[in-house]
């Protein structure tokens, strides 16, 4: 499933004349590096950026695009994703390790989720599908993109942070768009279910001796099961488990919106504590003032492994921790149900349970299509 494509007027002239002075200021004197292998798109917008006094550069593969880079960094770079000589995606992946400030934006002939998931986790700040409907889309997407380049948050480089805001006001998301058709992706679950399993982290990760496999089981005709997982500088582990399929029409909205708060917690101070609690609260006045979430079962987690303790902050989702070698229901623990996330559910009581033998197993307690599973365990070398 792709997402709808939109066309582009041959006849369509964009003027700086017809922004506004903030939009046509932002682009002044901007470096841009163009890299596509169609002329005529080069063309196109180079002689359009050239009208708002924007420094154009243009390679027309990824190699050109990377020899470029390393004799001038522009401020934005633009590219396409199907490129001969070295792929689109081989570019966007090379320039993110290489160039990670570098903001990016790719524009392609396909809407394809699982190529878009995978430019999205490199961090570019938006992707756009030719034909364009008209150049102005690019511009706003411009604009937008070298705007983040200037706020103290762009070291926020995942792109659903690029949607909503994160912060303590009660305002409305800045894009009402949010560049992604939300509305798009409700309409087509297909293309949700593609976009969510395509940000599924790595199933296996290890920090110093601790080691992590999640497994995940899951019917192909529902929304999934989202995990992500991030490890701290001080060696704990802090996580979340959403049930996407659980959030009534608005479930896309909602996941990527979680997602987007728990990566402002974890670049943010806030993590050096553990209060899931305060995490929650603010995701739950981020979904009453978004205006399209809804409730939707879940559950948050720290995992300290100097301690050896597990703290798990349930908000729908019943699951069970197994400790170390536990074979038996006996040496289980319960997570009961609890108010959903959306629902309050920041004054859900938070449980604390042990490492038992430097490892445990979390599961969901789901009847159902779906089954998920974590294991942390210390490797001794």
């Amino acid at each position: 499933m792709s997402i709808k494509q939109k066309h582009t007027n041959d006849d369509d002239s964009v003027k700086p004349s017809l922004f506004s002075q903030e939009v046509a200021l932002s682009l002044s004197k901007k470096e841009v590096l163009i890299v596509d292998d169609d002329p005529v798109f080069r063309t196109l917008v180079s002689t359009c950026l050239e009208g708002f006094s924007c420094r154009v550069t243009v390679a027309s593969n990824g190699l050109e695009g990377l020899i470029s880079l390393r004799e001038n960094i522009p401020d934005i770079l633009l590219c396409d994703l199907s490129m001969p000589v070295m792929s689109g995606g081989e570019f966007v992946e090379e320039v993110s390790q290489q160039y990670p400030m570098l903001p990016m934006i790719v524009v392609s002939g396909t809407g394809d989720m699982k190529d878009v998931a995978k430019m999205l986790r490199y961090g570019v700040k938006d992707f756009l599908v030719k034909p364009l409907d008209s150049l102005t889309t690019l511009i706003s997407s411009l604009t937008s993109a070298l705007k983040d380049v200037d706020s103290t948050d762009y070291m926020m480089r995942d792109f659903s942070s690029q949607w909503f805001k994160t912060d303590d006001s009660e305002e409305q998301p800045e894009d009402q768009e949010l560049k992604w058709h939300l509305q798009q992706l409700k309409e087509n679950p297909n293309a949700a279910r593609e976009l969510l399993v395509g940000l599924l982290p790595e199933r296996d990760s290890n920090c110093g001796s601790w080691w992590l496999n999640y497994r995940v089981l899951q019917s192909t005709d529902e929304l999934p099961i989202v995990f992500d997982y991030s490890w701290l500088i001080d060696g704990r582990l802090v996580f979340y488990v959403l049930d996407s399929s659980t959030g009534e029409e608005n479930s896309v909205g909602t996941t990527l919106l979680v997602r987007a708060f728990f990566d402002d917690y974890i670049r943010n101070t806030e993590a050096n504590e553990n209060d899931l609690q305060h995490l929650v609260a603010r995701i739950e006045r981020g979904m009453s003032h978004s205006g399209y979430a809804d409730p939707i079962e879940g559950l948050f987690g720290i995992i300290n492994v100097g301690d050896e303790e597990i703290d798990i902050l349930p908000v729908g989702l019943s699951a069970i921790w197994q400790p170390g070698s536990a074979v038996n229901n006996l040496s289980s623990m319960n997570i009961p149900v609890m108010n959903q996330l959306g629902k309050n559910s920041q004054k859900n009581p938070m449980y604390t349970f042990n490492l038992s033998h430097h490892n445990g197993t979390l599961h969901l307690h789901k009847i159902g299509s779906s089954s998920f599973s974590f294991t942390i365990k210390r490797v001794m070398k």
